[in-house]
């Protein structure tokens, strides 16, 4: 039995920060797109993974004018009066304020639930529990086939498709291997990620111990992520609650403020990856699906939010100029921006971490690592590298 294929401009596979900003971008400029999630609505909503966007981001989305998107939890700017910072338990202030002022905290799952809600009541076409996405004629014109959510088949005609499906998504392996680079730094420890029911004042608050490194990070009004490094060996049955708590402490150089109720924990190795070109025919790489960044920088939702604009904008500009050069550049375009934040979050990542525990690259690099912390807390010039 034959099945009618529909027709739109723009398949977008995943339904994150990237593939909803650009359904966005798309849907008021008047360009047909159809969004195709693997997962719940209810499960897309309550994904808890990051929780920053920086003064790019924010005044990106103020100038589509969706700055109804970042609700009523975003918890102000992100340096209003610096990052309190604990080194060996002693109160330093890290002043990172620079032109990113304009930076929020915003945890993920708030900024995805709206930027839902503005899609659809905008009349977009998103379709959750998408199952067995296939993608095909990538050279020349693309066939997308899935399962909806009753188990029926359907088949998409487009004209180009925006993989937004992160680093296990189908996107980037419908490319042929021998086509990508792949350019990976490790950086030889994890982070034990607890999500707990416990408020953050302040919003943000890190510590650099010879232990190692910890981080309590607001999610919300009434949740936060507490962060320890740890070695890649770890498993979760070595961190029970009360390890957990008691870590802590020790690092921030005096008990948690307050405690709470664990909800979720994960072992995250800390990992800088990039594949090059983030484009294979009239199939595109966005986000997560064509890098990752290491979550030091909290620049993750921001690289989606510059790969989804980029994108948007080279699409606006094939249909009402007739012209594909902004769309065969996007690679190179989002590659330069990719780097240049890769750089900075390695340099953030190495001088917090090896500036603590000694235990992984030795006394000499920790010795180095003080000096850059250093200069990051007294220089502004230093700090600013981070929102480069």
């Amino acid at each position: 039995m034959s099945t009618t294929a529909e027709k739109t401009f723009v398949v977008i596979v995943g339904g994150g920060v990237a593939g909803l900003a650009l359904g966005n971008f798309l849907l008021r400029s008047g360009i047909g797109c159809i969004i195709l999630e693997k997962d719940s609505c209810e499960y897309v909503e309550h994904r808890q993974r990051a929780g920053a966007l920086d003064g790019r981001g924010v005044r990106m989305l103020r100038e589509w004018g969706l700055e109804e998107v970042f609700g009523d939890f975003s918890a102000g700017p992100t340096d209003s009066a610096g990052f309190p910072l604990l080194i060996d338990g002693e109160p330093r202030l890290w002043d990172a304020a620079d032109d990113d002022s304009e930076g929020i905290f915003c945890p993920q799952q708030i900024l995805v639930r709206n930027l839902i809600k503005v899609f659809l009541r905008d009349g977009g076409d998103l379709r959750f529990e998408a199952a067995d996405i296939s993608l095909e004629d990538l050279g020349d014109r693309p066939t997308v086939r899935h399962l909806d959510a009753t188990g029926s088949a359907k088949v998409i005609d487009c004209e180009l498709i925006a993989g937004c499906d992160g680093d296990r998504g189908i996107s980037r392996p419908s490319i042929p291997a021998d086509i990508l680079t792949r350019y990976a730094h490790e950086h030889g420890y994890a982070w034990l990620a607890v999500l707990a029911d416990v408020p953050a004042d302040p919003l943000a608050v890190m510590a650099v111990h010879s232990r190692g490194f910890a981080a309590q990070i607001t999610r919300g009004p009434n949740a936060s992520r507490f962060y320890l490094q740890c070695p890649l060996t770890d498993t979760l049955d070595q961190w029970p609650d009360e390890r957990i708590w008691s870590e802590l402490g020790a690092r921030f150089g005096r008990p948690v403020a307050a405690t709470g109720p664990i909800t979720d924990r994960q072992l995250v190795p800390l990992r800088s990856v990039v594949y090059s070109p983030m484009s294979y025919g009239r199939l595109y790489l966005l986000g997560d699906a064509a890098h990752i960044v290491s979550p030091m920088s909290a620049k993750g939702m921001s690289l989606a939010l510059h790969d989804a604009e980029v994108f948007a904008r080279a699409v606006i500009h094939q249909v009402e100029k007739d012209d594909s050069s902004l769309l065969d550049s996007y690679s190179e375009t989002c590659l330069r921006h990719i780097w240049n934040a890769q750089t900075s979050a390695v340099w953030i990542t190495e001088t917090m971490h090896n500036s603590g525990d000694a235990s992984y690259e030795g006394e000499f690099r920790k010795q180095l690592a003080r000096v850059e912390l250093e200069r990051m807390i007294e220089s502004p010039t230093a700090a600013n590298r981070l929102f480069e």
